[in-house]
């Protein structure tokens, strides 16, 4: 049946895609592709208002808002059915049963009326209690303590002011029943101010769980990061109840941290949560798996280095990479201490070599998870430049503005083809390319010059204008939420 799902008003690109990977997490395969949606009548496509239709009964869309309540999504599915598990969702403010809507309260009035009467009975027996909040949008709220049920009057502004909000044409009152709403502990529990073990590039602890729905992380499945740093995504996946596993090229982020008392494993200790099987210390482009090991993780997540904030490293050294030196092994008395050489990685490179592992590394029907950096064109990121592959088919791309400039985007990948030998050949021949012109693909992978171009600046200032025209950035706050 259709509801009224109510989201909260940030992320706005990443809204619709966490729910379809939801349905697909607790109601099987197929669940997500099957998860239909339309706009309410004059309501934008950023309005926190959207109708959607979801297989199966109410019980599955109760979940979707608070999945940190749930237990396991296998035993949950056979007890409980689509519309309650949407309360997982870290964006899903509220999902109800549409009794009526309205441009006006007389409108809506005729409407709950004409609702049919055996779909009302149930929830106002006699014996049952229950209470109606007022809630809105831009503007109060009434509330009864400890209810049987709860009936939600939902209005909306006019927006003539433009207080930040998108476009609506028409003001709009919403009546439903509640089925399942929004728990957001998980955010102040988790917020990066208060861990133990943090970086400069630390994901934030929202974008984590996002991220971890995404992959479907839920217990029985294996989450790797091989691009872990200080582990928010694996903390996300271990709440979830998944297994981690992470690796990362630096071995001083890996092995010491700030101290025995201020690492990687403290995170985990801190929030109660199971540790990661092993951290490596190991290079995404020469991964340690030995020849033959194949579809070992269930999801791949991860934030992979794109150089604006934090330039990606591989080993190897200059003179290694020119080939003036020959490979060497570290002597076992230099084991412990010795930190391998490293040379820049250009982003083409990383995201090919990401793309190969994941090819090779998860299960069919496995998902990758990964940001990807592209440069504003006309305010717009160019979907045409997303990276492919023959193993994976894309299923969602969502949008976060970082700049004028630039933004990043949530590549949800899922695995839909095997690795075969002609895969990894075309995998070797594209590695051998990257090693022997290491300095072109430097070159023309270099976001932060794209980012950065002292040039443009100029130009602007020869011209006298500023820098950055803040009056290109939308009047309401849209993907920049």
């Amino acid at each position: 049946m259709w509801y009224l799902c109510v989201f909260y008003h940030r992320l706005l690109d990443y809204r619709r895609p966490e729910v379809q990977s939801l349905a697909e997490l607790f109601g099987g395969p197929g669940a997500g592709d099957a998860v239909e949606w339309r706009m309410p009548e004059n309501h934008h496509v950023d309005s926190p208002f959207h109708l959607v239709r979801l297989p199966g009964d109410e019980r599955l869309a109760a979940q979707i808002a608070n999945r940190s309540k749930s237990a396991s999504p296998d035993r949950l599915i056979h007890h409980h059915s689509l519309a309650k598990l949407l309360l997982a969702g870290l964006l899903v403010k509220g999902i109800y049963e549409l009794w009526g809507q309205g441009t006006t309260y007389e409108e809506l009035e005729r409407a709950v009326m004409a609702y049919p009467e055996e779909r009302k009975l149930p929830y106002l027996t006699p014996e049952s209690t229950f209470k109606i909040v007022v809630d809105s949008f831009g503007k109060g709220r009434v509330n009864l303590k400890k209810p049987d049920h709860k009936f939600f009057v939902m209005e909306t502004d006019d927006y003539g002011c433009n207080n930040g909000l998108p476009p609506v044409a028409q003001r709009t009152v919403f009546f439903g029943r509640e089925v399942g709403a929004a728990d957001r502990h998980l955010l102040p529990t988790y917020q990066l101010k208060s861990r133990k073990y943090i970086g400069p590039t630390a994901m934030d602890a929202e974008m984590a769980f996002l991220m971890a729905n995404q992959g479907l992380a839920r217990p029985g499945k294996l989450v790797y990061d091989p691009f872990v740093g200080t582990g928010s995504i694996l903390v996300a996946a271990a709440h979830f109840g998944a297994m981690t596993m992470g690796a990362d090229i630096d071995i001083r982020v890996v092995r010491d941290g700030r101290g025995p008392d201020c690492n990687i494993w403290s995170n985990f200790e801190q929030y109660k949560l199971p540790e990661p099987l092993c951290i490596l210390r190991a290079d995404n482009n020469v991964p340690p798996w030995r020849p033959g090991l194949k579809e070992v993780f269930d999801a791949i997540i991860c934030d992979p280095p794109y150089g604006v904030r934090a330039g990606g490293r591989k080993s190897g050294g200059r003179k290694l990479i020119k080939g003036t030196v020959a490979p060497y092994t570290v002597p076992d008395e230099k084991r412990d201490s010795h930190i391998p050489s490293t040379a820049p990685y250009s982003l083409a490179e990383c995201v090919h070599d990401l793309l190969h592992l994941a090819a090779r590394m998860l299960v069919m029907g496995g998902r990758l998870v990964f940001f990807f950096p592209v440069v504003r064109e006309d305010g717009v990121a160019n979907p045409a430049k997303y990276p492919e592959h023959p193993c994976f088919r894309l299923l969602a791309s969502c949008e976060q503005i970082l700049s004028m400039r630039y933004s990043r985007v949530l590549l949800t990948m899922v695995k839909v083809g095997p690795y075969t030998e002609e895969v990894e050949k075309a995998a070797e021949e594209r590695r051998r390319e990257f090693r022997e012109n290491h300095h072109k693909w430097m070159e023309e992978g270099n976001l932060h010059s794209a980012v950065f171009s002292p040039a443009d600046q100029a130009a602007a200032a020869a011209d006298g204008k500023p820098a950055i025209d803040r009056d290109s950035k939308p009047k309401y706050r849209g993907k920049y939420v």
